[in-house]
């Protein structure tokens, strides 16, 4: 047996794990790769259909994308969710810059006000659509609004003089529900620009399926970064799933996904997301030029999704047993987030919530955290002073 990766420092020692779906904001459910079906659009019936099975389901996230794509906008997506869903949290793709921060914060707070605590946050720093910034630029944005946005939630008064943004303002009209430090930042990107934000700043790094060994690093990596600013962080894996009763039967459905696959048409899928040409994937482009006849970049892990898709491009193929052991071993390595997702959406979260979800050791991160609060907090939305 090939040996587990030693695990880096981490924040959540606990090896219980959260355990997230992918809601289909930005027209990508398939049930075969790359062929449109008019019955898995992106409609608001749609997308609300498969965040109520996953509550349903018990899972404890789901991730709510952004992208200049047919579908739904996930702030308003949002928040209609939070008046049908009732256990899950809902880990919402912010672009930094596309909203005003004051704004952005007041709608994060109205948001969190809305869930009682069930807001996550996803940091994104690709370009808006129809503009073109250098990396920095990106970055320095990012870092500036997730500056704000902190400031907003822990003090009295909004004080920031950044090279994009000033500003001096009471923060009433933001204060999260969440306490001691707000809402959770979870944020993925590998590039240097990328990695220096997420250890000075976010909470959770999430990173894209590659070889154990390459997670490894990067986890190495981020975690002596974040000790440089006095902190820990955790880390978490968003990957894709085909889970059948016989390893042969999983295999034969990944086959199935592409059968009807156009390579330019794929191609042409690909690059309508904001974050095609980013550096995640184009590492991943690069892993499955050396993976097997098969597309398989190490046991179980499958790369022919990223053939038609952005961002996320591999899934754990297997039997349940066989998924569950590889999950283990990403426990083992320091992962205690996932954001699992499969084709179509709905049933492969039925599938994986029936044979191995139950299996998992699973948890709240913004309870355990000690950002949801047990009872309602004194916020200026709910019992504090009107002034």
């Amino acid at each position: 047996m090939i040996p587990i990766p030693k695990a880096p420092t981490i924040r959540s020692e606990n090896p219980s794990v959260e355990v997230a779906w992918f809601c289909d904001l930005c027209n990508g459910d398939y049930e075969y790769l790359g062929v449109p079906d008019g019955n898995l659009r992106s409609s608001f019936e749609h997308c609300s259909d498969i965040i109520r099975l996953a509550d349903e389901l018990g899972y404890q996230n789901i991730l709510l994308p952004s992208s200049y794509q047919t579908g739904q906008d996930t702030l308003t997506f949002a928040a209609a969710a939070s008046q049908f869903t009732k256990q899950i949290s809902l880990l919402t793709a912010i672009r930094c810059g596309e909203i005003h921060p004051p704004m952005l914060a007041r709608t994060l707070s109205t948001l969190d006000h809305m869930l009682k605590g069930r807001l996550n946050i996803n940091i994104i720093s690709s370009d808006l659509p129809g503009t073109q910034r250098d990396s920095k630029t990106r970055y320095e944005i990012s870092k500036e609004v997730i500056q704000i946005l902190q400031q907003g939630w822990t003090q009295d008064q909004i004080k920031f003089q950044g090279k994009h943004y000033q500003f001096d303002l009471p923060t009433d009209p933001v204060k999260s529900y969440q306490q001691n430090g707000g809402p959770l930042l979870y944020f993925g990107g590998i590039s240097p620009d990328a990695r220096a934000l997420c250890a000075e700043f976010c909470d959770v790094f999430l990173m894209w399926p590659e070889t154990e060994e390459r997670l490894a690093d990067t986890m190495q990596d981020l975690s002596l970064r974040a000790a440089n600013f006095g902190r820990t962080i955790d880390f978490g894996l968003r990957i894709h799933l085909i889970v059948r009763d016989t390893e042969k039967e999983a295999k034969d459905a990944a086959k199935q996904l592409l059968s009807r696959l156009d390579l330019e048409r794929a191609n042409d899928i690909k690059h309508r997301a904001l974050d095609s040409n980013s550096a995640g994937v184009l590492r991943q482009d690069e892993l499955r030029k050396s993976a097997d006849p098969d597309l398989f970049i190490e046991p179980m892990i499958w790369s022919g999704i990223g053939l038609a898709r952005s961002g996320c491009g591999s899934a754990i193929v297997g039997t349940p047993e066989q998924v569950y052991e590889k999950i283990q071993r990403y426990i083992q390595m320091g992962i205690r987030a996932f954001i699992f997702s499969g084709y179509p959406l709905i049933e492969e979260s039925k599938l994986f919530a029936k044979s191995v979800l139950p299996k998992l050791q699973t948890i709240n991160f913004a309870e355990a955290q000690g950002r949801k609060p047990k009872g309602i907090p004194v916020t200026p939305l709910t019992t504090g002073e009107r002034k």
